[in-house]
């Protein structure tokens, strides 16, 4: 069960009229880049809250969940509006299995994200391991109009550092792009565009696949990646891709 700690909000950092990041001022320990935590607020003798997954590291000072709204939703509009130096409830219990260390020996690591999925991808590629892990890191992140990439300095800088290691593949599916790719992950894997693009085989043998996003990208990846004798990563029976859904 968890214990509710209380958080200020350092700041409430737009990217657009729907989608926002929230940095947050709070003391918690004990946690793995990939993780999530669960956000509250109060709201009369309870607490409302959902799940959103860290796109900092657990090396940087403050939390930092990037989110969008939710216009009938119980929580996300009011976490929309709060401002700086309001207060926020942080459970003290971080989990979640999105993280490297459950990601069995393999040379490829492939990143799938759709919309505000990509958050806990920012916040293992900026974190030490998983240069140290993989011969290859792969970040394919979906949107489905152009001005909803966000984080793309946060990416370059990324880029940056590991050249050799690093791929990043935009993908924009409702409006054309330039450098993007423009059709659904799905698809790109089943007309081999994803793999002709990255110059990366997709097999059992050499990659790993961590998915994050929306609930039908994830369950026609995985279709994808059956086709290819690939299966659900789960610790007493390791597999090929590790998933987290945001629903």
């Amino acid at each position: 069960m968890s214990n509710w700690l209380t958080g200020r909000v350092v700041e409430n950092r737009r990217h657009n009229e729907y989608l926002t990041a929230l940095v947050i001022d709070v003391e918690l320990d004990g946690y793995e880049a990939g993780q999530f935590v669960r956000i509250g607020l109060p709201d009369g003798n309870e607490v409302v809250a959902r799940p959103y997954s860290l796109v900092n590291t657990p090396e940087e000072q403050h939390l930092e969940v990037y989110f969008n709204i939710v216009e009938e939703g119980p929580l996300s509009p009011r976490l929309f509006a709060l401002e700086a130096g309001d207060q926020i409830l942080v459970a003290d219990n971080p989990s979640g299995f999105l993280t490297i260390s459950e990601v069995p020996a393999t040379k490829h690591l492939w990143m799938i994200a759709t919309g505000t999925g990509i958050g806990p991808f920012l916040s293992i590629l900026r974190s030490r391991p998983v240069w140290e892990q993989f011969e290859k890191v792969v970040l394919c992140y979906s949107v489905s109009y152009a001005h909803e990439l966000a984080y793309q300095p946060v990416i370059d800088e990324i880029a940056g550092a590991q050249p050799e290691a690093f791929a990043y593949v935009p993908i924009v599916t409702r409006e054309a792009c330039p450098g993007a790719l423009g059709k659904r992950v799905p698809l790109l894997m089943a007309d081999g565009s994803l793999e002709a693009h990255t110059g990366l085989d997709i097999n059992a043998e050499d990659s790993h696949f961590m998915m994050c996003g929306s609930s039908a990208m994830i369950e026609d990846v995985g279709e994808q990646l059956k086709t290819r004798g690939m299966k659900k990563h789960r610790r007493r029976d390791p597999g090929h891709f590790t998933t987290e859904k945001y629903h």
